[in-house]
C-alpha cells in the first residue's frame, strides 16, 4: 500500500467492498458492478493525496458468518454464500485492485464470524479498528463509495456519522440492485444514489 505525506485536509475516503463476488460473474452480482469498480478506481487515483488525506478500503472476509449465509436468502438479513476468505470471489475486482496497491493506505476486513456490513465493524491486519485508525490521523470528514448502496455502503456511512464524522456517500460510485436478485417486490435493494448522511 502506498505511503503518503500528511496534508492539512482532514478528509478521508472509505471504499466499501469492491470485490469480485459483487460484480458480474460473482455470487451476488450488482448490476453495473464492474463499471462501478472502474469508476471507484479512477476516483481513488484522481483524488489520492489531494482531495483526501487518506484512502482506505473494506473487504467482506467471510469464514463462518452463521445465518448470514442461506440457501433461501431474503437479501436483507441473509444472502447467498459470498466473499469467503481465501476464495477468488473475495478478491478485489481486477479493475480496482491496482488502485489499492497504488493509493489505498489500509484495508479493513469484516464479517468473518458475523453478519457485519459496516466497515466500522472491521479491523486491519494489525487489529486496528477503522474509527480508531481515522482518529489517530486526525480525520474529521469522510466520503463513502462502493457497491451495494443499501447494504454495506449505507451501513458504513451511518456508522461513520454515529462515530461523529461528517459523512457523504457519493451516489455516482455506488451500485444498483441485480435484476436477478431475490429482492422484495418493492425492488428496494441497492439504489443508484445515496444522499449525504450529513452535510459537510
Amino acid at each position: 500500500m502506498s505511503p503518503r505525506k500528511d496534508h492539512a485536509v482532514r478528509r478521508a475516503l472509505i471504499v466499501v467492498d469492491v470485490q469480485k463476488d459483487f460484480c458480474e460473474g460473482g455470487s451476488i452480482p450488482v448490476k453495473g458492478g464492474a463499471d462501478r469498480a472502474r469508476a471507484v478506481a479512477d476516483l481513488v487515483r484522481r483524488t489520492a493525496g489531494s482531495d483526501y488525506s487518506h484512502i482506505v478500503a473494506t473487504r467482506d472476509h467471510r469464514i463462518d458468518p452463521g445465518g448470514h449465509f442461506s440457501e433461501h436468502p431474503d437479501v436483507n438479513t441473509s444472502f447467498p454464500v459470498h466473499c469467503v476468505a481465501g476464495s477468488e470471489g473475495s478478491d478485489f475486482h481486477p479493475d480496482f485492485a491496482p488502485a489499492v496497491s497504488e493509493a489505498v493506505d489500509e484495508v479493513f476486513y469484516k464479517g468473518a464470524h458475523s453478519a457485519s456490513r459496516s466497515g466500522f465493524e472491521g479491523s486491519a491486519e494489525d487489529s486496528a479498528l477503522l474509527a480508531d485508525w481515522l482518529r489517530a490521523r486526525n480525520i474529521t470528514d469522510l466520503d463513502v463509495a462502493g457497491i451495494a448502496t443499501d447494504h454495506c455502503v449505507k451501513a458504513t456511512a451511518l456508522d461513520g456519522a454515529r462515530e461523529g464524522f461528517a459523512m457523504e456517500a457519493p451516489g455516482s460510485t455506488s451500485g444498483t440492485c441485480p435484476s436477478s436478485s431475490p429482492a422484495p417486490a418493492t425492488g428496494d435493494c441497492w439504489r443508484t444514489a445515496a444522499p449525504p448522511v450529513t452535510s459537510r
